[in-house]
């Protein structure tokens, strides 16, 4: 995500807290904490993706993907 959208972020945040929000800038503001989110789950899941787990003997085994209990 570049700077402009995440400057635009903040100060939708701080016009939020002061004066509030039109709803054309409640959306406007939604639609970019959506992407900005997105993108940051992809960033962590390939940092995740590239876990490597040293054991004491010296074997490396990569991260596994905790399986939910439903």
């Amino acid at each position: 995500m570049d700077k402009a959208k995440i400057d635009r972020i903040n100060t939708l945040a701080r016009k939020q807290k002061t004066v509030g929000l039109t709803a054309a800038e409640v959306q406007e503001q939604a639609a970019l904490r959506q992407e900005y989110l997105q993108e940051w789950r992809r960033g962590m899941q390939a940092m995740l993706e590239n876990v490597v787990i040293q054991r004491p003997d010296g074997s490396r085994e990569p991260l596994k993907k905790k399986q939910h209990l439903n």
